[in-house]
């Protein structure tokens, strides 16, 4: 798609506020109009209609990079990155599956900024686990929620709570933590280099006006998510579905040794049935998602 280049550009000298009040130009689409878009697109190849469906989703991007402004990565680049993976989203889209756009661009923009983010922080220093990389997105976030936001290292009963909500090693979770201390940015950082007129990043954390798209689009992820978690669940024999619930879905978890006792069985055991049950999970999900288009699969994601 020609698309990127007719798409408003991030001048050089960092100034965010202007490109983010002009993509605010751009009309959000009603369904049937985005339906016809899409249609003309994929049928015609007609690069007007492309562009005018990447266009009016650009707020979607941007809002979704401020999301990860927390890497110490500009976050021009991690829209530019978005913007790519919004293109792509475009290309793949087929209207006839009955997802708004949205709902399936959030996918592609979000994978599209996670892999440039690993790209630059590189491999070596993060690690190339699946796991790893699961602790290096989310660890920020569960940070937060048990209030370890102060900086430096985790107490021992924290790094136990990340690692088993996680389910990585608490070696991995100090090393993380290690790795990424003192890449938090300010929230009362200026926007431009200058630092005049353009406003702080934490200017851009709520946006005022009623965002009616994405608000959409993550109901509507939350509820295509939810229906294939249910979908998969049902492939799992009784004993895995009543360990993965009691183990990753109940609040608070039930621990080995409980289920162990329930069960009659090790608590090595359980362990084991648990990794089993949520492997399948996941492939269940991820291959239903993929045959549903609701995420790129992985000869798609890497092109």
């Amino acid at each position: 798609m020609a698309a990127k280049s007719m798409l408003p550009a991030i001048s050089p000298d960092g100034n965010l506020s202007r490109y983010l009040e002009q993509i605010r130009a751009f009309p959000m689409l009603e369904p049937g109009e985005e339906y016809m878009l899409a249609k003309s697109w994929k049928d015609k190849g007609d690069v007007k209609a492309a562009h005018k469906l990447v266009t009016s989703h650009l707020r979607l991007v941007a809002k979704i990079a401020m999301g990860y402004r927390g890497y110490g990565l500009p976050v021009a680049d991690l829209i530019s990155e978005g913007n790519l993976g919004m293109m792509h989203a475009v290309k793949k889209f087929e209207p006839e599956k009955g997802f708004r756009l949205a709902t399936y661009a959030m996918w592609w923009i979000k994978a599209a900024i996670q892999e440039y983010i690993l790209r630059s922080w590189s491999l070596v220093k993060i690690g190339t686990t699946a796991g790893q990389k699961k602790l290096f997105f989310n660890l920020r976030r569960i940070k937060g929620q048990i209030q370890a936001i102060e900086d430096g290292d985790l107490k021992p009963e924290q790094v136990t709570q990340i690692a088993t909500q996680l389910d990585v090693s608490e070696t991995e979770v100090i090393s993380m933590n290690q790795r990424m201390a003192g890449n938090d940015r300010s929230l009362n950082v200026p926007l431009s280099r200058d630092g005049e007129g353009s406003g702080e990043w934490q200017d851009w954390l709520e946006d005022d006006s009623v965002d009616q798209e994405t608000s959409f689009a993550e109901q509507e992820e939350y509820g295509a998510r939810r229906n294939l978690m249910v979908d998969a669940m049902q492939g799992l024999n009784p004993r895995e579905q009543r360990i993965l619930e009691a183990r990753r879905l109940a609040e608070p978890p039930l621990t080995l040794e409980d289920l162990a006792a329930e069960f009659s069985v090790s608590r090595e055991r359980i362990r084991q049935i648990e990794v089993r049950a949520f492997e399948k999970l996941q492939k269940a999900v991820r291959d239903k998602a993929e045959e549903m288009q609701l995420l790129p699969n992985h000869s798609e994601a890497d092109a």
